[in-house]
């Protein structure tokens, strides 16, 4: 009996894996519900991979990159696009190279990995392991919490990380990791909400900004420029781009974000764009005059910044002023202070250290017979499909080799 623990991307791909191959399997999961966490990710539409090369790939994978060369050429991100199409999910690229279900739905891709088990003939129960079972250096099954015995010549550990603990992924892996002998990386947020203490911040909150470019600065060095959207929260920064971000800011150091506000105009071309409604609002008060080039929630905040008295008319405002209003909206900074818990990311950093797996099976190299897939791993990349590429092509290999 191979057993595999935890129903996520990782341990469906593995279970219906390992059954197609007339492995007896028995797929082990604590939820109610198959695939729970899989069926939020790219807020419901599943960013399942990247149609890029594996050069660009490889990039966009800035933990332990090397440990997944094996895992790569066994099941790229090709092979994740055929798998799906032919369990009937028609797939669709976006910006970024980026692929999801033709449907939007994430939905339909856990239906297709629980057709892939379900008609395979892996048995699926509903239970939390607590012990893993060893004798003599090999692993022979789990202990569940209710004190049944499951008994097995290969155990899958495809628990997921610490991040959306409500989904599941609550860590579980890890010990059971320990108790394995296995070192355990320190466990950091990635792909996750930053936090500001800049005292405009509570201004805005809940503003929701389009088609801005973001770019990220440590110590005063530019290291990671993103386009598209963000949003202005309670505590901070939120959004697709700052959770890009926030992967990239792993150094000590002081950290910043600087927001173009209108990246399709050059310095010159936004000068001569605020130049005319400057014109066409010459009588108003500077407050005033900014409703056609800014969202209303942010025109207070951006007016406070220049330093231009709010109630100054539009054509005593000097050249020098406008200048530095234009520099604002190209370059409007927040400061970083932290990143949010473990628990509100999307991806966590750190896991079953890489050293102690065998790349080309996923095995153990500590105890025979134990496997390990997906983010309980201590691998993890950037947004755009590559998380969960890296559970497929893991819990592919792992299912291939249990």
């Amino acid at each position: 009996m191979k057993i595999i623990v935890g129903a996520g991307a990782a341990g469906m791909m593995a279970a219906g894996t390992a059954a197609s191959l007339g492995k007896d399997v028995i797929l082990i999961e604590k939820n109610d519900e198959l695939g729970k966490k899989l069926k939020i990710t790219g807020k419901g539409r599943c960013n399942l991979t990247c149609a890029c090369d594996k050069d660009e790939f490889f990039k966009n994978i800035p933990t332990n990159p090397s440990f997944l060369y094996s895992a790569f050429s066994q099941f790229s991100n090709y092979d994740t696009i055929s798998f799906f199409e032919n369990l009937g999910v028609k797939t669709k690229v976006e910006r970024g190279m980026r692929v999801f279900p033709e449907s939007d739905k994430a939905k339909d891709v856990v239906d297709a990995l629980k057709k892939y088990v379900f008609s395979n003939n892996a048995k699926v129960i509903k239970g939390e392991v607590k012990q893993l079972l060893f004798d003599d250096g090999k692993v022979i099954g789990v202990k569940l919490s209710g004190g049944e015995k499951i008994y097995g010549d290969g155990v899958l550990i495809a628990t997921g990380g610490a991040s959306y603990p409500k989904t599941g992924s609550t860590g579980d892996g890890y010990e059971l990791a320990k108790s394995a002998g296995h070192t355990i990386v320190p466990i950091k947020p990635s792909l996750v909400p930053l936090e500001s203490k800049d005292g405009f911040i509570p201004k805005i909150m809940g503003l929701s900004l389009k088609n801005v470019e973001i770019s990220v600065f440590l110590n005063d060095k530019k290291i990671y420029t993103d386009f598209g959207e963000m949003l202005f929260t309670h505590f901070g920064l939120s959004g697709p781009v700052i959770l890009s971000a926030s992967a990239h800011m792993r150094e000590e150091g002081h950290y910043y974000i600087s927001i173009d506000l209108k990246p399709a105009l050059d310095f010159e071309t936004l000068d001569k764009r605020i130049l005319r409604d400057f014109s066409e609002f010459s009588s108003r008060d500077f407050i005033n005059s900014l409703e056609k080039l800014l969202p209303r929630k942010l025109i207070p905040v951006v007016v406070e910044l220049s330093q231009i008295d709010p109630r100054k008319k539009v054509h005593q405002i000097t050249k020098k002023e406008r200048e530095n209003l234009v520099r604002l909206i190209k370059d409007f900074r927040v400061n970083f202070s932290k990143k949010r818990p473990v628990s509100e990311a999307i991806i966590t950093s750190g896991g079953v250290s890489t050293r102690e797996i065998v790349p080309k099976t996923m095995e153990s190299k500590l105890k025979k017979g134990l496997f390990f897939a997906g983010e309980v791993i201590d691998v993890d990349a950037y947004t755009g499909g590559f998380n969960l590429q890296i559970a497929f092509s893991t819990g592919y290999v792992a299912g291939l080799n249990i």
